[in-house]
């Protein structure tokens, strides 16, 4: 089944010449079904980049999903056309005043700043407060894990002495979830930071539960509230050549930015990356629609609480 998204969205465009299935909102006027309602909270510096990538993951569903993207009215986005969200983003004092089946929280470039110097923290947190009564399931990834676990469960966040940056090999630790569904032992996932949370302090907080990690990144996956919210200290969303597209960017302008590892064929940038997480991605953000979202939402989506 398709996604209904906003008329005139690039990301239309780019995911059907790679024959992923869209709706514009005009002809999914025409069909007599309740499509599941998700939101997207973007915080990425490139908002249409970071749409396509979710995109891409959420249209591999069998359901039809409304796909609405917000933003914040204390913080203006530099590397985005203002057009391009006028016509696309809605405040969050707007979607504030209707339930959702699904949320989702992007990263941010941030990661250096304590959590209350960042200019938009208080409009966060009370996004974050919302969301807790006003949607079924909340997918927050890095920056905003980080973010919702202090802000929830008071989890510091530590620097690291070298960015975490490649791709790392995690393993599920509750095997059974049903957001590991089809899962294999283990599973590659993009690192992309300059902090951690670590288990010793998750491990303190009787509600929160890890249920991925890795050896070499760490702590990569945390559920709470029977995954009513789910914490991705990676990236399952990004793209082949995000990570690439990183490095050539910082390369020379930082002292603390590695080559990524276990990401280019044989460590040599010029052969290009070897992909190795897309599978999983796609199983992951299915199961989690499926499962944590479709099962769980009721019908009359003001039922929500």
């Amino acid at each position: 089944m398709p996604l209904r998204l906003p008329d005139r969205l690039p990301a239309i465009e780019i995911l059907k010449k790679e024959n992923i299935f869209v709706m514009n909102e005009s002809r999914a006027h025409t069909q007599m079904v309740r499509p599941l309602k998700i939101v997207v909270l973007n915080l990425m510096p490139l908002k249409i980049t970071t749409e396509t990538d979710l995109i891409r993951l959420l249209s591999n569903t069998p359901l039809q999903m409304e796909v609405n993207f917000m933003k914040l009215k204390s913080h203006t986005p530099k590397n985005t056309p203002i057009e391009h969200m006028m016509m696309f983003y809605k405040d969050f004092d707007i979607l504030r005043r209707q339930k959702w089946d699904g949320l989702i929280v992007t990263g941010a470039p941030i990661e250096l700043l304590e959590f209350e110097d960042v200019e938009y923290w208080q409009e966060i947190t009370e996004i974050f407060d919302w969301a807790r009564t006003h949607v079924t399931s909340t997918l927050y990834i890095c920056w905003a894990a980080q973010a919702a676990l202090y802000h929830f469960y008071n989890i510091p966040k530590y620097r690291l002495q070298e960015k975490m940056f490649g791709v790392f090999r995690q393993y599920p630790l509750v095997h059974d979830l049903p957001i590991f569904r089809g899962f294999d032992d283990f599973f590659m996932m993009p690192h992309s930071r300059h902090t951690e949370i670590r288990r010793q302090d998750i491990d303190q907080v009787a509600d929160l539960k890890i249920i991925a990690e890795s050896p070499d990144s760490g702590v990569s996956m945390v559920m709470a509230r029977r995954g009513r919210e789910f914490f991705f200290t990676g990236h399952l969303e990004y793209a082949p050549d995000t990570l690439d597209k990183e490095y050539k960017r910082d390369m020379g302008k930082r002292d603390d930015v590695p080559m990524p590892k276990n990401y280019y064929l044989d460590d040599e940038p010029d052969k290009g990356p070897w992909v190795s997480w897309r599978s999983h991605a796609n199983l992951l953000f299915c199961n989690w629609i499926n499962y944590y979202v479709y099962q769980e939402t009721p019908y009359n989506i003001n039922e929500i609480v």
